[in-house]
């Protein structure tokens, strides 16, 4: 088992640092704020006093950050005192650039690293089934692949450092792109009368279907939007996605208006509730829910 360093304890990192420690690695843990650090010490962790003082115990470092802020403070912190035989993996969704960067403080050091961002939320975490895509050195994948698969199934090496991200962005684009088109046909088919359920049961199964349709759609008809991944997460994404976009000059249509529409929700109020929420802006113009068809 290995000695493992987790900093950043949010939706996404307390539910993997958790199933590490289920799995019998040792897990140093440090977040900004205590809280999450003493919770996961009830688990077994041991609480690091900083991020750099809980990755110097460890061989394998995760982060899980917010923000790109977030990343480029804490690799500042540990390329200071990161050594040669450390991996270090960034769960977070970032620029390329960033990543990059960060490979290129800790190669200074002789330590490696990883761009590693993640898909399956909250729950996949919890259950260990995330899609974990990772970028970088094989031998530092290699390494750290054990640590992967105490939260991750599908671990996939996709090239060199920044291609783990390129393909998390484009996971993002299609999440941002395919809740907007799932809110927008589930409220026509409300009000064309269609019961939300069947549309689940019957498009679930056709061409017509996706994840996002399958994660959202029972989310619209429970009227559940207490946040997993939250309309500012996916803004922020789509920010980068965009910026990247506009850096290698392909334009992204449908994304721009996938982003104007959480745009929207978030200047109604609502960037701290789930993705699923989106459907509101299309439930509010056409004066019907998608929990029940609507009257004949």
């Amino acid at each position: 088992m290995a000695q493992v360093a987790f900093i950043g304890l949010g939706k996404m990192g307390r539910p993997m640092a958790t199933r590490l420690l289920q799995a019998g690695h040792q897990v140093q843990a440090f977040n900004r704020s205590r809280g999450p650090v003493d919770e996961l010490a009830k688990l077994g962790a041991a609480p690091g006093a900083s991020a750099a003082e809980a990755a110097g115990r460890a061989e394998v470092i995760l982060t899980a950050l917010p923000t790109a802020e977030a990343v480029a403070r804490v690799y500042d912190e540990l390329a200071r005192s990161a050594r040669a035989g450390q991996v270090y993996a960034d769960h977070s969704t970032v620029s390329l650039e960033l990543n990059r960067r960060c490979s290129a403080q800790l190669r200074e050091r002789g330590a490696q690293f990883l761009d590693a961002p993640v898909s399956g939320g909250p729950a996949g975490a919890q259950a260990g089934t995330l899609t974990v895509m990772v970028g970088g050195d094989k031998a530092a994948f290699d390494s750290a692949l054990p640590v992967f698969q105490a939260f991750g199934k599908n671990i996939r090496l996709c090239g060199g450092v920044g291609a783990g991200q390129a393909i998390k962005l484009v996971n993002q684009l299609l999440v941002g792109v395919h809740t907007a088109a799932i809110a927008e046909a589930a409220v026509l088919g409300a009000k064309l009368g269609a019961d939300p359920k069947t549309v689940l049961d019957v498009i679930g199964t056709s061409f017509g279907g996706s994840t996002m349709m399958t994660r959202n759609l029972p989310r619209f008809i429970s009227r559940d939007f207490s946040a997993a991944t939250s309309v500012r997460l996916l803004l922020k994404d789509l920010g980068i996605i965009h910026d990247e976009a506009k850096g290698v000059q392909v334009p992204l249509l449908l994304g721009a208006v996938a982003e104007q529409r959480f745009l929207e929700a978030a200047a109604r109020g609502l960037a701290d509730q789930d993705m699923a929420v989106l459907v509101r802006l299309w439930e509010d113009a056409s004066g019907v829910t998608v929990d029940r068809p609507a009257s004949g």
